[in-house]
């Protein structure tokens, strides 16, 4: 795995529906700026190769670094694959939506669900919203949530962006009903 840049965000309102956030909501995102395995080769029917050998090393980078940075544990979470223009949608996902990329965060996060996601390709400093769903319960609505990222001059058109985001709780001033009060 060929990784150009890491970029680490975290994000902390304070305030929200004019009203205190205390403490403040933190969301943290780490994202990793890698060399896509599949660049230049034109359609490759077999992913496999490539995934065994990025999917766990850049979760196993990733991880760590975004509960690190979270510095809370975490209550929310979830993932994104960003694919440069010269890569297929599908080269992102086949990193991302795999048990061994993906469990390095659930192990670090102590969660159970899977991972929310989104994957796009897109230009130099496209933006993407990772959305975050509870780490165990996935009809909590209190987590359901997104993150705004983008990464200034990535991905290349043969790069992918690679990124775990992390909440140490719900929305701020969230106040809907839970989901069992609908059924």
């Amino acid at each position: 795995m060929n990784v150009r840049k890491i970029v680490t965000v975290v994000e902390e309102t304070r305030a929200e529906g004019e009203r205190a956030v205390s403490p403040p909501a933190t969301v943290a995102v780490v994202a990793a700026v890698i060399e896509n395995p599949w660049a230049g080769q034109g359609f490759v029917e077999d992913l496999a190769p490539g995934i065994d050998a990025n999917a766990s090393e850049v979760g196993a980078l990733l991880a760590p670094a975004v509960m690190e940075a979270l510095g809370a544990p975490a209550e929310a979470y979830g993932k994104a694959a960003v694919v440069g223009l010269d890569g297929e949608i599908e080269h992102g996902s086949a990193l991302i939506h795999t048990l061994t990329f993906g469990d390095h965060f659930r192990k670090a996060a102590n969660a159970t669900t899977l991972l929310p996601a989104v994957e796009k390709r897109g230009a130099a400093g496209v933006v993407f919203d990772i959305p975050l769903k509870h780490i165990t319960d996935a009809t909590i609505r209190s987590h359901h949530q997104t993150v705004e990222v983008r990464v200034a001059d990535a991905p290349h058109p043969n790069e992918i962006i690679i990124a775990l985001a992390a909440a140490a709780q719900g929305r701020p001033q969230q106040r809907l009903a839970a989901l069992s009060t609908e059924q």
